[in-house]
């Protein structure tokens, strides 16, 4: 890429940074939905010993549902504000799109530290495979930033924003989370398979190649 998109880029995360530093509402709902689901899954469960898979299920279900109460905002916060016509005027779409993905996996990864240690803490869970969880929790953040943040530029000022963003947003990130739970499963006494996370990452890449293709289509129509 050329500097002036490595700045850009920077610009824009540093924006996005600085603004929900000022207005933590997104942050807010994220951490909040993530500490309530984890309370009733631990309250749930009453100390009862568990299948690995389920585990492993809970807690991506308990990742997804949190990023999904904040990551829809990247774009409409914009849109709300009246300054998308004016980043999309000054702002290149390159710049525009991989800044917000990049700010998107920021929050997603200190959601998954803040989620991940208190699930094993609250549910007694034994990680035998940290590493694996490590890149997992890392691999799928990825995608999740990548899906959501072109999705939200898809429905950004439609009406039923927040129900079409989750519809649109789950079978995209299928392919991601479904690995994730096996890995996550691994990871907690399974049998690891390790050729899941090349099979994450190579579609990460394929979700971020294909949003900044389509970003381009997308931010300049009008």
């Amino acid at each position: 890429m050329q500097q002036s998109i490595w700045q850009g880029i920077k610009l824009v995360f540093c924006k996005e940074l600085t603004v929900g530093m000022r207005f933590k509402a997104a942050w807010a709902a994220m951490f909040m939905f993530a500490l309530t689901t984890l309370a009733c899954i631990s309250l749930a469960m009453q100390g009862g010993a568990a299948e690995p898979r389920l585990l492993a299920a809970l807690l991506w279900v308990s990742l997804f549902f949190a990023a999904m109460a904040g990551a829809d905002r990247v774009f409409a916060d914009e849109d709300t504000a009246g300054t998308l016509l004016t980043l999309r005027i000054f702002g290149p779409a390159q710049a525009v799109l991989l800044g917000k993905m990049l700010y998107t996996l920021f929050v997603l990864v200190l959601l998954s530290l803040f989620i991940t240690p208190l699930f094993l803490l609250l549910l007694d869970v034994t990680v035998t495979a940290p590493l694996v969880l490590l890149g997992t929790v890392l691999l799928g953040s990825t995608g999740i930033a990548a899906a959501g943040t072109l999705i939200a530029a898809l429905t950004t000022g439609a009406s039923v924003h927040s129900g079409l963003f989750s519809i649109l947003m789950l079978p995209v990130i299928l392919p991601v989370f479904l690995p994730a739970i096996s890995l996550t499963a691994g990871a907690f006494g399974g049998a690891v398979a390790v050729s899941y996370l090349g099979g994450m990452a190579l579609y990460d890449f394929i979700l971020i190649v294909g949003a900044s293709i389509l970003f381009d289509y997308l931010w300049y129509e009008d």
